[in-house]
């Protein structure tokens, strides 16, 4: 199935100069969703692991049936505010300032393998602050999980040395 059909580019958007690569009419089309998640969980499988990270908010679309396929847990990144328990805190730049993420301490135990997943890679900065939280718990970045990369970007220049699956290259 060609998955770039159900993705709808969307210019200007959120500011001029801006292409926009919008999931939700994949979201919408049953047999797009459910072979982009197929696919998506064949392919993470091989990075074994316990748990996945799925960053706000797109990357729960993906992470919680991912994990529901790979029989592993789940644990939600989110803005500052968001999470009731105890966190960690990771920071990040953005073109225009920075911005900060949030994991519970105890999302998950010490030494488990942790795959980060989210609907886009862009300039890489939310994934590597993600990573940052998955280390501060004591585990290890088993991997990321992307939807959709924007190659110009190079942000997996800013990853660790990790394996990084991807369903669509832009």
């Amino acid at each position: 199935m060609d998955l770039k059909a159900h993705i709808r580019d969307i210019p200007d958007f959120p500011k001029p100069g801006i292409l926009f690569r919008d999931i939700t009419p994949l979201l919408g089309n049953p047999t797009a969703m459910q072979y982009s998640l197929d696919l998506f969980a064949e392919k993470v499988a091989q990075h074994r692991p316990d748990y996945i990270v799925g960053i706000e908010s797109r990357g729960f679309i993906f992470g919680m049936p991912l994990a529901y396929k790979l029989g592993v847990g789940f644990a939600p990144v989110r803005k500052p505010g968001k999470l009731p328990a105890a966190v960690h805190s990771a920071s990040y730049a953005l073109e225009y300032g920075n911005d900060t993420l949030e994991l519970h301490q105890d999302a998950f135990p010490a030494g488990s393998r942790v795959l980060i997943v989210d609907d886009l890679i862009a300039t890489g900065g939310t994934a590597a602050a993600t990573a940052e939280l998955v280390e501060k718990t004591g585990c290890t970045v088993a991997g990321f999980g992307f939807v959709i990369e924007l190659v110009g970007l190079d942000g997996r220049a800013k990853l660790p040395d990790v394996p990084i699956t991807v369903l669509m290259q832009y």
